[in-house]
């Protein structure tokens, strides 16, 4: 890196959030987002380097959005959904009910219990019990917000 590329990434740290958020409107033409400091200087610095030395070459970007494609299918619920929080394709789930053995495949966009397609485990819940259960409790899953 040149040492103004250095000099202004190293300026960052030192300038407060006003002259930040300033500092990105300059750059990005955009107003800033309401995220934390840290978030703005790590953009910010990216940025200062993709303008002084170029950013990723256009069949990068293509492959990455295709790649984003094939894995979220273009859904934008499943990609606000953090990957964790959804059990694997092809992982069974089995939970026992009334001394009744119960199995649910867990498909790519959906789940199949007892041969038919569900949209949630709830709802597979609630056909079991015939009450209103959070699926993911039901299963014993974690809670997908990081606790079990």
């Amino acid at each position: 890196m040149t040492d103004t590329v250095l000099a202004q990434i190293a300026a960052l740290k030192e300038k407060p959030i006003h002259a930040l958020k300033q500092h990105w409107r300059d750059l990005f033409e955009t107003e800033p987002p309401p995220y934390n400091r840290r978030f703005l200087e790590h953009r910010l610095a990216y940025r200062i380097q993709e303008l002084a030395y170029g950013g990723l070459k256009p069949e990068t970007l293509r492959t990455l959005r295709a790649l984003g494609e094939t894995l979220d299918g273009g859904d934008p619920v499943k990609r606000k959904q953090p990957a964790s929080t959804r059990p694997v394709a092809g992982a069974r789930l089995i939970r026992e009910y009334q001394g009744v053995e119960h199995c649910v495949t867990v498909r790519d966009h959906d789940f199949e219990y007892q041969g038919r397609p569900y949209k949630s485990l709830s709802a597979i819940a609630r056909a079991i019990t015939g009450t209103q259960w959070n699926g993911r409790a039901f299963f014993g899953l974690p809670s997908g917000r990081g606790n079990p």
